[in-house]
């Protein structure tokens, strides 16, 4: 078996794998498929014409739970981005609970603003509050409110912005096979509150099992109890499957902000088995954990910032009545090997393709 010391050795010196067995050949495809996403995010790929900024508008921002990473580097990439078009803001927080995202909705649609961006939620959640905005004329874009990338008029949503969150989840996977010399037995925790979470697990499970792996569980847990449930599921875990438990994959990083604590008590070191890998946002803390190695080894992370202001753009071309951009976003796969590249030194993905200029040439800002 190919031993994971020497798999992760090769891929940060940029070696190529030697010839091997079948098994060791399937290591070598997935290592091989993982580093095509690892590389540095130099060139601009995104949008280079559009509608110039619609002067003063005022949008709000529906987020789900500001206390989730992603959510808040989204955020923050709308703030930073609206500044440079010229528009005002207004965020409201949805604090983890649908009473709540119904809440800011109901107070959204008070405030009559020129855009919506849904920021992390299922449309489908929120089917009342879309409806009247649709009605009343006010164009919606969104960030992770659905499994398709681009307009869903079903949902009436003109732009859903994300990276190709299938293609997140197989990196995720392919990484923990080749970490695993190819017998990976993992342990999936998604939310089936949010449909997208499911799709994502859903392949996470599939590219595992296609690769010869073994899921030992498929959990489904709330994101917005993770603080409360992560710690004793992560010991009730270790009880069931011990050292056969090779690696985490979770649909985003919040999963593991709390199960760290759980391990440790066990005596597993930071470093050791299970391996937190996760398939989606690539937050602070994760970036933290990662260059610490304390319980987390990957994070594919989307660039949140980038896509706050990829958000605005859409929003732009909404409200002047335009098509969307057609753009999808870079996914990173980010190790202790590259996690100074691309903003890494910041704790977050934010490319060095220069898509703060290329927008604001765009806006004629």
């Amino acid at each position: 078996m190919l031993r994971r010391t020497f798999v992760t050795a090769m891929l940060a010196a940029g070696v190529a794998l030697p010839a091997l067995p079948a098994a060791a050949d399937a290591v070598s495809d997935a290592m091989e498929a993982v580093k095509k996403h690892a590389g540095q995010k130099s060139n601009w790929d995104g949008p280079t014409s559009g509608p110039k900024a619609a002067e003063g508008k005022t949008i709000v921002v529906l987020a789900a739970d500001m206390k989730n990473g992603g959510i808040l580097g989204v955020t923050n990439g709308v703030e930073e981005a609206a500044d440079r078009i010229g528009w005002e803001v207004r965020v409201l927080d949805g604090a983890g609970t649908i009473s709540g995202r119904t809440a800011a909705f109901g107070q959204a649609m008070a405030l009559k603003p020129d855009g919506i961006i849904i920021n992390g939620f299922d449309a489908v959640e929120q089917q009342a509050g879309m409806a009247q905005a649709r009605e009343a004329g006010i164009p919606l874009v969104s960030w992770h409110a659905s499994p398709v990338i681009g307009p869903d008029p079903d949902n009436g949503i003109f732009a859903n912005v994300s990276t190709d969150a299938m293609e997140v989840s197989a990196a995720a996977a392919q990484w923990a096979f080749a970490d695993a010399g190819g017998e990976p037995k993992v342990v999936i925790f998604t939310d089936s509150t949010y449909a997208i979470a499911i799709a994502k697990a859903d392949r996470i499970k599939e590219t595992i099992e296609a690769l010869g792996g073994t899921v030992l569980e498929y959990v489904d847990t709330p994101i917005a109890d993770t603080s409360n449930r992560m710690p004793t599921l992560t010991t009730a875990l270790l009880q069931r499957y011990g050292d056969d438990w090779t690696h985490s994959l979770a649909i985003n990083d919040i999963y593991f902000d709390f199960m760290g604590p759980a391990l440790a008590a066990a005596g597993v070191k930071g470093d050791a088995n299970p391996k937190a890998v996760a398939a989606g946002d690539g937050s602070e803390s994760a970036y933290q954990r990662i260059r610490g190695g304390q319980y987390q080894s990957v994070t594919v992370a989307e660039p949140l910032n980038l896509q706050g202001w990829q958000l605005v753009d859409e929003l732009n071309r909404a409200i002047q009545g335009e098509e969307w951009s057609g753009y999808t976003s870079p996914l990173h796969v980010v190790t202790a090997e590259n996690i100074a590249s691309d903003g890494g030194e910041n704790n977050i993905f934010d490319p060095g393709n220069g898509y703060r200029d290329e927008y604001a040439k765009i806006w004629g800002k």
